[in-house]
């Protein structure tokens, strides 16, 4: 048998399996994100320092009304478990209710960090509830769906790729929410009824959640 003594070319073996499931092009990178929260105004008082999600901060802090963000993308909610009104939060120092766009009567009760995505955006929104009606793909941001698509109402998306904030009026103003990658079939019953989030919350703009967007505060009442 002759002996070969060099290596003229290597072939990668690849499974039937592994060439049913593509290599993805986007994907969210878990990068490093850090959130300092204060009792009191002006970064005084008390502080909560996290990197990940907290479902309920009143074990760290009896109350919140400033905050700084070191690096990464938050929102922040004036509810526990991720519910009522929710505030987007980049890196920055927010040092009193203004600058965070909250109301006087609001205080921050929990917060879930944004993972960056690196790669295409996708999402489609639809008219009315459970997918129906007029039906749009976006791949980018959207001032105003009623300029753009003729659209008077969104009750329903399927987020496909990336992170995005949807706003209750034209040109990201008013309420936010923060949508990941999933199907969202009713706005109105996803449990967003505390703290003024009501029944009949709709949304006309929406931007992409990406590490160089611009901030833009507003008041979301």
């Amino acid at each position: 048998m002759p002996i070969f003594n060099r290596i003229v070319l290597i072939l990668p073996c690849i499974s039937a399996e592994a060439r049913a499931y593509p290599m993805e092009e986007a994907h969210d990178l878990p990068e490093s994100s850090l959130i300092t929260f204060y009792e009191d105004r002006n970064f005084q008082g008390r502080s909560y320092e996290t990197s990940q999600d907290c479902a309920d901060m009143s074990s760290f802090l009896s109350r919140c009304h400033s905050c700084r963000v070191d690096s990464g993308c938050f929102m922040v909610y004036d509810h526990n478990n991720y519910m009522g009104n929710q505030y987007f939060m980049r890196r920055g120092e927010y040092p009193d209710y203004q600058r965070m766009g909250m109301g006087m009567n609001d205080c921050i009760r929990s917060c879930r960090m944004i993972p960056m995505h690196k790669g295409n955006f996708r999402m489609r929104i639809y008219e009315r509830e459970n997918f129906g009606g007029q039906m749009h793909e976006m791949t980018d941001d959207c001032d105003s769906i009623q300029v753009r698509y003729r659209m008077s109402d969104c009750q329903s998306c399927n987020v496909m790729d990336g992170h995005w904030l949807m706003y209750e009026q034209p040109h990201y103003r008013g309420r936010q929410m923060y949508m990941k990658p999933g199907e969202y079939r009713s706005f109105s019953q996803m449990g967003m009824g505390m703290g003024g989030m009501s029944g009949s919350m709709r949304f006309m703009s929406m931007r992409r959640i990406m590490d160089n967007m611009s901030m833009i505060i507003v008041r979301n009442r």
